[in-house]
């Protein structure tokens, strides 16, 4: 406390100086000062403090000395931050996609910002950027992310359709217009009983644009995951909305994540006590902070790749896990009369084997399969009546895979029983056809030929968009490189000469919509310039995404932190209302 004392007169950590982070620097270790500052510690000060540790332990020096503080650089910080952060995860491979992202980035961002905080004390630009990454997540293409971000600029009156058109494109447009229109759907009706669900949504699959349902699919998942603010009768209304129709949608179109989280959340709040029995029962099987499906997914992936006879047989092999839902593992209890131990498919993990090219790959993957399924028998107690081959018996539409359940119980503590598929890559693309028309048959069109004509369009619609998002020659942006980090580089270098001039820094400030463009833009300079000759090399600028990506990794542990927490403290009030009647729950199940 003393050491802070003496180099900061000012109480507020806030106000600490970059020299005397740095005078303080010199006289202790960084993670000294980090547990032993006054305590509330500052975000600004805390991240300073965090880049002196950062520095000092993984090489990058002087990390804070280029944190552009005014605000056109910070402007221009959240729009690479945001734009790095959205490419990490999608599939982008044109510079029409490129374009149209950053436009729709530089154009939010400033309207964003200027807006309060929303009721559920997010800021409209989070929200925004978070619709956006679902929809990155699902691999959608730049259009429909845009239209994502755009929609929180629109609900907050900050844009309309027209200016999106002609700022944008017509297509981002459309997919705007589209959206708003499947937003109402939920009004077209009083009850939300069976039969008028599914009579909405077969009239979305069959009137709406594809890409327009999951966008939309991709908002109400993002309001569901931030109910908290809400009465918990408004909780209930919005949940009842979201199981019968949205949930369904997002099944029938193919967004199994969408449809899996929403089903999840609904059931949370409009059956709090089920889904608390459900979830503290599944959270009692984990072990330290790695997920259980987690655990055994990489054992299994180890021994499958540590096999002698497996690996001659194929080039690749790849495991993938998941946890059944706490809604349908509700659904089975109440369907069955199981107990939760008897639930065979808890856990799930489906091995994926490429075999190797040749003559005769077809079978030398069946073999494979059934090799796989011996390394797995060795490994885990086989449950012999729960096995179904169905390479040797393929169902009626050529569905192909051996499945088998094991148990995974050690001495010591009962686990839930493990179902394991395996299949080859070509059985696998047979099995994904199949169920995208079973996905369409469950979420309303019972007629096979109706739903078969509606997986034909949503197919073109899919070839459509990126037939139209290839490249195209841009007069604007010349020579973008296609590498990831260099993406925004040559977004900023307009004129495709290699180096980010004092121009090219005040037009992108200007279109960010700063007033004193010029004179941040020269400030930033100044930071970022290490060699003074008034220009940014792709090295300098590379320096300086490096430490845009510290700042935001720093920022999301953050949130992620207080997600747990929020999670925590929501289960704990739970709890309190849930304890007198879980027990209750749970006996009734057993009998």
């Amino acid at each position: 406390m003393e050491l802070f004392s003496a180099i900061n007169p000012s109480p507020d950590l806030h106000f600490l100086s970059l020299r005397s982070l740095t005078d303080c620097h010199n006289l202790a270790p960084p993670n000294l000062l980090l547990r032993h500052c006054p305590r509330p510690l500052k975000p600004l000060a805390r991240y300073r403090l965090l880049c002196l540790r950062a520095s000092s332990t993984s090489g990058v020096p002087d990390l804070p000395a280029t944190v552009p503080e005014q605000a056109g650089g910070k402007l221009v910080v959240e729009l690479i931050g945001a734009f790095n952060e959205l490419t990490d995860r999608m599939n982008l491979n044109s510079t029409s996609s490129s374009v149209i992202l950053f436009v729709t980035l530089k154009l939010s961002i400033p309207i964003l910002q200027s807006f309060p905080l929303l009721p559920d004390g997010r800021s409209p630009l989070s929200k925004a950027l978070s619709v956006a990454l679902i929809l990155a997540d699902l691999q959608m293409d730049a259009e429909v992310i845009s239209a994502g971000i755009l929609r929180e600029v629109m609900e907050t009156g900050g844009i309309s359709i027209q200016e999106v058109k002609n700022q944008i494109g017509i297509s981002t447009a459309h997919l705007l217009h589209e959206s708003l229109r499947v937003k109402q759907i939920p009004s077209r009706v009083d009850i939300f009983d069976d039969d008028s669900s599914a009579a909405l949504r077969r009239f979305c699959l069959t009137y709406y644009d594809i890409r327009a349902l999951i966008l939309e699919l991709a908002l109400k998942l993002d309001s569901m995951r931030h109910l908290q603010f809400l009465p918990r009768y408004q909780q209930q209304m919005l949940s009842l909305e979201v199981l019968k129709i949205h949930a369904p949608l997002a099944f029938a179109v193919g967004a199994n994540f969408l449809s899996l989280q929403l089903e999840d959340l609904s059931f949370r709040y409009l059956f709090p006590c089920s889904y608390f029995y459900v979830d503290s029962w599944l959270r009692s099987h984990e072990s330290g902070s790695k997920s259980l499906i987690e655990t055994y997914k990489d054992k299994l992936e180890q021994s499958l790749k540590n096999d002698p006879i497996l690996t001659e047989m194929v080039e690749d092999i790849s495991v993938k896990g998941r946890y059944k839902s706490r809604s349908s593992t509700m659904k089975k209890l109440l369907k069955d009369g199981r107990k939760l131990e008897e639930v065979n498919d808890i856990l799930g993990l489906r091995v994926i084997l490429k075999p190797r090219s040749g003559t005769d790959s077809s079978e030398m993957g069946e073999r494979a399969c059934y090799q796989a399924g011996e390394i797995i028998k060795s490994q885990w107690k086989e449950i012999p009546h729960r096995t179904k081959d169905y390479i040797a018996r393929p169902k009626p539409n050529g569905y192909k895979s051996l499945h088998m359940a094991v148990d995974v119980s050690e001495e010591s503590k009962t686990k839930p029983l493990m179902e394991i598929q395996i299949r080859t890559t070509e059985m696998d693309k047979l099995a994904a056809g199949g169920t995208a028309s079973h996905s369409l048959y469950k979420g309303g069109l019972t007629d096979p030929e109706e739903a078969k004509r509606l997986k034909a369009k949503m197919l073109a619609a899919a070839e459509l968009a990126a037939l139209r998002l290839n490249d195209f020659p841009s007069s604007n942006y010349k020579g973008i490189h296609t590498d990831q980090r260099g993406r925004v580089f040559g977004l900023l270098d307009k004129n495709g000469d290699g180096r980010i001039s004092i121009e090219e820094l005040v037009d992108v400030m200007e279109d960010l919509g700063v007033d004193a463009a010029g004179e941040d833009a020269r400030e930033m300079m100044q930071l970022l310039d290490s060699n003074s000759d008034g220009s940014l090399s792709s090295d300098e600028f590379d320096f300086f995404q490096k430490q845009v990506e510290f700042i935001r990794s720093l920022e999301n542990r953050d949130d992620q932190y207080k997600a747990i927490l929020n999670d925590k403290l929501q289960n704990d009030d739970d709890s309190g209302l849930i304890q007198v009647y879980s027990e209750e729950l749970g006996n009734r199940l057993a009998t």
